[in-house]
């Protein structure tokens, strides 16, 4: 539970890129719902006019219009495609950098994901990143990139899980229809790492205020997806899970609760937090 924020208190103002998309939505819907966050957010919106106290603003054009801000939060980004479409997440990165260089701001958090790792259980910060798909690869070439851009503004690295509403699980629920699942040789379906979008806003808050280097993102226990689709409504029809298919594939975020303590993940909580940001369903 967030403390209520004194009024009083020196709000850090956050440029937030990829504002119009999907995380970027329920970041903002979130915020908007709550008084004890610690951010001014002022929106930024490629190719179309300012909206919602936003500014319009993309890479390559002036930023001598954009106001002074404290933190750079850079969650544009691209999640398919060719090699070519998901290589701009190595550019728009690239672009975040240089922006938060030229406005001076203390801080930038760029938009990974948990997609880069070879999959597994457990999985830290500290674990063979070997991705097996190309918007892991993307991902992974975006995060070295930065790497080569040396010394800057203190940066966040935030490797994110499943967030809830915004992935495929989520994408493919309708309460009151079936879902079809993996069913593993225990009788269980798949196991994964999940956050809750109001969580996922109080790490990014945290990080920005203090963190630096690379962060798991996710809620510190795993939770099966037919727990998250019988909560939602959704009736679970079961298929064998073909050969291959891996049951765990979850995250240690030690690291992440050091800094940034959150709950328990409970499959309610993930249906009720995505569900209020009028994303999903």
């Amino acid at each position: 539970m967030s403390l209520p924020v004194p009024a009083s208190f020196p709000r850090k103002r956050v440029l937030l890129l990829g504002a119009s998309g999907k995380l970027g939505r329920m970041l903002r819907a979130v915020w908007s719902n709550r008084t004890d966050h610690p951010f001014e957010i002022i929106p930024v919106f490629r190719g179309q006019l300012e909206t919602d106290g936003g500014v319009c603003w993309a890479p390559g054009q002036s930023c001598d219009a954009l106001p002074s801000v404290d933190v750079v939060a850079a969650f544009w980004g691209v999640t398919r495609g060719d090699r070519a479409d998901l290589a701009r997440n190595t550019s728009l990165a690239q672009a975040a950098e240089r922006l938060a260089r030229e406005l001076g701001v203390g801080c930038v958090l760029h938009c990974s994901s948990a997609a880069v790792y070879a999959p597994g259980a457990d999985l830290s910060e500290r674990a063979e990143t070997r991705p097996p798909g190309a918007y892991g690869q993307a991902k992974l070439e975006m995060e070295a990139a930065l790497a080569a851009m040396g010394q800057g503004p203190r940066r966040v690295i935030l490797r994110i899980g499943s967030v809830a509403g915004a992935e495929s699980l989520f994408g493919n629920m309708r309460p009151g229809q079936p879902i079809t699942l993996d069913r593993f040789a225990d009788g269980q379906g798949p196991f994964r790492s999940y956050i809750a979008p109001q969580d996922l806003a109080r790490v990014v808050e945290a990080t920005a205020l203090s963190g630096e280097g690379v962060f798991n993102v996710a809620s510190p226990d795993p939770v099966r997806m037919q727990d998250i689709a019988e909560v939602a409504g959704c009736p679970v029809i079961w298929k064998p899970a073909p050969v291959g298919a891996l049951q765990h594939v979850t995250l240690d975020t030690s690291r992440l609760q050091r800094l940034c303590p959150l709950p328990a993940t409970d499959p309610l909580d993930l249906v009720e937090g995505a569900r209020a940001t009028g994303i999903w369903p």
